[in-house]
């Protein structure tokens, strides 16, 4: 059976994910490696779409447009991890918050959101636990997506 695509599924999450996919700093995310190959604005589609499809088959009754957005923001840092700089210093515990930084800065983004982007990095961030049902599927669709890119190198997420 062919899988549906995200506008199939979710027409707001859809809607959302392809207004935040033309926005120029959005855009910018493409050219910085997360997982493998994959580039970090990829990483943050798959890591949404994932998060809508979890909603869905698990009837969560996440609000999905904070999902949608919160999961295509989670990673709005906006720099190459990969190349050795002090700033880039404990990058795992560190970019939740510039990337919420980043989003409040950019985007009109609510409470559910900000927690959304400050606690995906659960457990490592043991001070910032997801306290909501969305910033928990994008918590987990997070770890599934980057261990999937990292191990089928770039591979999307089913």
């Amino acid at each position: 059976m062919k899988q549906k695509t995200l506008s199939q599924l979710a027409p707001e999450a859809a809607r959302i994910l392809d207004s935040l996919s033309q926005d120029g700093e959005v855009l910018q995310m493409r050219r910085y490696r997360q997982h493998g190959d994959v580039s970090t604005f990829d990483h943050c589609r798959n890591v949404a779409e994932l998060s809508v499809r979890i909603n869905r088959r698990l009837h969560l009754r996440a609000d999905e447009a904070a999902l949608a957005r919160g999961a295509m923001l989670h990673d709005f840092y906006l720099y190459d991890w990969h190349t050795p700089d002090p700033s880039h210093h404990l990058h795992g515990f560190r970019h939740p918050e510039r990337a919420a930084q980043n989003a409040i800065r950019r985007f009109d983004v609510g409470e559910t959101e900000q927690r959304i982007i400050r606690s995906h990095m659960w457990p490592l961030t043991l001070t910032k636990p997801p306290r909501c049902r969305e910033a928990w599927i994008v918590c987990l669709a997070d770890k599934y997506c980057a261990v999937t890119e990292t191990l089928f190198r770039g591979r999307r997420a089913k």
